[in-house]
């Protein structure tokens, strides 16, 4: 099984789980059809189908129309993550939520975007994003760079997550390999940043880079290099743990 026990998390458990709180908001909503579409669609699935599963149960049990789901679906989201830690353990729920946006929002830059980014702030958007930086790549672009700048750590990270070459679990991100100055542009509003959460995804993202486009990361690395911030310093020795420069 595809990520083996994670998948547990994904079956007709959490479909009680999104149904409690999508009634809450939604009391027309269906929670024993998508109970039952769950419960007969996944024993099999992987997490990942599973995952999908929910997020096209969701799209055929709500509103048709994109802002009033996206609407209904942040509505459920709750108290904001606190935490560096916790969005897989205690906000793994909103997993199929973004897979959701991701799928379906396609054609919808603006809500699907504000959509993930509250999803970010309490579990994350890191895969969902991807789809709207290949469709959107200048918007997509414009609103990561506003991410990169905000005051909330998550929306900090996700900036740079998102923009990963070779993400975990996701596509490829080939958009930028041959000229990655625009992902390098997010990194440098980054490069000294406080949190360590954020610290890690822009270590990773360069990490990332040294192995798709060695020649460019490793210019911006020299100028890097000549930072006297602790936390510049920091991402560098994580990004570069791995391989010599």
């Amino acid at each position: 099984m595809e990520n083996g026990g994670l998948a547990v998390y994904f079956g007709e458990n959490l479909a009680q789980i999104l149904s409690q709180k999508i009634k809450a908001v939604y009391p027309k909503f269906d929670a024993q059809s998508y109970c039952y579409q769950i419960v007969k669609s996944t024993p099999n699935f992987g997490y990942s189908q599973r995952i999908l599963a929910h997020a096209n149960a969701l799209n055929e049990l709500l509103p048709p129309d994109f802002k009033r789901m996206a609407e209904i679906l942040v509505a459920i989201l709750g108290e904001e993550n606190p935490n560096e830690t916790g969005m897989f353990k205690h906000f793994y729920w909103t997993l199929p939520l973004a897979k959701y946006v991701e799928i379906y929002g396609l054609d919808d830059f603006e809500t699907s975007m504000s959509a993930i980014e509250e999803i970010t702030k309490r579990g994350t958007g890191e895969y969902a994003v991807r789809a709207f930086i290949k469709k959107y790549p200048q918007d997509s672009l414009k609103t990561m760079t506003q991410w990169a700048r905000s005051s909330n750590f998550h929306l900090r990270r996700l900036a740079s997550e998102g923009l990963r070459p070779k993400l975990p679990w996701a596509s490829k991100l080939e958009l930028f390999i041959s000229d990655p100055s625009p992902v390098f542009a997010v990194l440098e509003i980054l490069k000294e940043d406080e949190v360590r959460f954020v610290q890690r995804s822009v270590a990773n993202n360069v990490a990332d880079y040294l192995k798709v486009n060695f020649a460019a990361t490793k210019e911006l690395l020299v100028r890097w290099q000549s930072s006297p911030n602790k936390n510049t310093q920091q991402i560098i020795r994580h990004a570069t743990r791995k391989i010599k420069i």
